[in-house]
């Protein structure tokens, strides 16, 4: 086969998978996870389609042409591809590999040859443990790149490590445009000793800052897909002031007693797509603060955790803007929240604009919960006027069993209550089998098609009305006002 037919065959797949990818700007071809391997597997990506069914096709790959094919055809995509991809191992600058050898500068070598290279694949290969000290990995790069993480990149366990050191984070890839982070491996943060010096963990602690495992920053045109991030220090991945982020088929993990180890964490970015991905943390299990918008979250199982969390907002009297905010299909079980949007009093701004729809739970303490009065604080928080104004929020096809007897909790300021909150669907029970209860203050909305248990929010007609017309709706039932 000829090298332009080759292309041709991949371009066709990729928009056949819904994504087109622009070959100029980003890697031509992107590598897939193998067992023992050698070249890697060319595996065009895919991106389910808005109206398919949660988790249809939560385990399922696309298909992908292997170089490990006996076959001419498949000799001539792996000759292809030495000529065309340049595949830099760690291996080649020196790292050993065996989980107890610090391979720090190995990184650092291969993260610099990579970079001003073209068209490159930086390897962490399959079967081998790497021990990384904190490292920063800087753009921007010469071209798009592949970070192809098949093996185990393991932090030291000992904070002692961290002396001197920016306590915040182990990992930080900053200012890289066009990056591919995947390859089925794993990055093991060895929280153990972090956790055990948190103040949420002794009391008598003092609080201090532990690192994030992985962090993105100032990056655009990012996709971190088919990895393992586990039991991080605090924090598990981080994506910061980032544009353009599809993370896909994740799998986030650390005991349910892990302080602060949200799974995945957004702040100030734009356009992040989250899909079939699996977390389970001690604390929520995602995250999403200010300055960010137009986030779409898809297929996510959440369990152990504290659930998907807008905020917390408007801490120390500041202002954020969080908006266009969609989680479509998630299974959260055994989590202490459900969804969940919490602000501080002082603070200022907005979150609007943010639709949870089909979500099952089961045995979630706090299923439904819009908490203007956050204070995670071992002080009581005094009482101030201002606050984050909360409006449009819809909660559509949710459906599952409580812990607790209260499922739906609407605590929400006076001065700024919350507006527009729309109840769409719900069946809500208790596992227990008792009688669920709702609360309500200062929070203005209404229902559409059965809710259960019944809505306890300040009717607003108007709100209604304008929702059917920016909606398209043509008809809504007087009894569901």
């Amino acid at each position: 086969m000829e090298k332009n037919e080759l292309m041709t065959a991949i371009f066709v797949l990729g928009i056949l998978s819904g994504e087109c990818m622009n070959l100029i700007k980003t890697n031509p071809l992107e590598l897939c996870p193998q067992e023992h391997l050698q070249y890697g597997t060319l595996c065009p990506s895919m991106m389910e389609g808005e109206n398919e069914e949660p988790f249809v096709k939560f385990a399922e790959w696309v298909p992908h042409f292997s170089y490990n094919n006996i076959s001419s055809y498949g000799m001539e995509v792996k000759n292809w591809w030495e000529r065309s991809v340049r595949v830099v191992s760690v291996d080649e600058f020196g790292a050993k590999g065996d989980g107890e050898t610090d391979d720090s500068k190995a990184f650092k070598k291969t993260w610099k040859e990579v970079c001003s290279s073209a068209y490159t694949v930086f390897l962490v290969p399959h079967g081998k443990k790497y021990l990384v000290k904190p490292v920063r990995f800087s753009g921007p790069c010469k071209s798009a790149l592949t970070l192809q993480v098949s093996g185990t990149i393991i932090a030291p366990g000992d904070p002692k490590v961290w002396e001197g050191l920016n306590r915040r984070q182990w990992l930080r890839f900053k200012g890289i445009n066009d990056l591919t982070v995947t390859g089925g491996g794993t990055f093991y943060g060895s929280g153990d000793q972090w956790w055990a010096q948190s103040c949420k963990i002794n009391k008598t602690n003092p609080c201090q800052s532990a690192p994030t495992a992985v962090i993105f920053e100032s990056s655009n045109n990012l996709r971190v897909k088919n990895i393992i991030v586990e039991n991080s220090q605090q924090m598990h991945v981080k994506f910061r002031k980032c544009v353009g982020v599809h993370a896909d088929h994740l799998k986030v993990l650390a005991p349910a007693h892990s302080p602060n180890t949200d799974g995945l964490h957004i702040s100030a970015s734009r356009h992040v797509v989250i899909t079939n991905s699996i977390i389970g943390t001690g604390d929520d299990c995602i995250s999403i603060v200010g300055d960010s918008f137009n986030i779409k979250i898809k297929n996510i199982i959440c369990g152990p955790g504290h659930g998907i969390s807008i905020g917390s907002l408007g801490k120390g009297n500041s202002e954020a803007q969080v908006s266009e905010v969609k989680v479509h299909g998630a299974s959260l079980y055994n989590t202490k929240n459900g969804l969940r949007i919490k602000t501080w009093q002082g603070g200022s701004g907005s979150a609007k604009g943010i639709k949870f729809q089909k979500v099952h739970m089961e045995n979630v303490k706090h299923p439904i919960i819009i908490n203007q009065f956050y204070c995670d604080s071992t002080k009581p928080c005094p009482t101030k006027a201002s606050a984050v104004k909360v409006s449009d929020i819809t909660f559509k096809n949710i459906k599952g069993t409580s812990a607790t007897k209260e499922v739906m909790r609407f605590a929400c300021s006076d001065m700024v209550p919350c507006e527009n909150i729309v109840l769409q669907d719900i069946d809500l029970t208790l596992s227990s089998g008792s009688t669920p209860t709702t609360f309500c203050e200062n929070a203005i909305g209404y229902t559409i098609g059965s809710v259960s248990p019944q809505s306890c929010l300040q009717r607003c007609q108007q709100c209604k009305e304008e929702h059917a017309i920016t909606h398209n709706f043509s008809y809504l039932p007087k009894d569901e006002l």
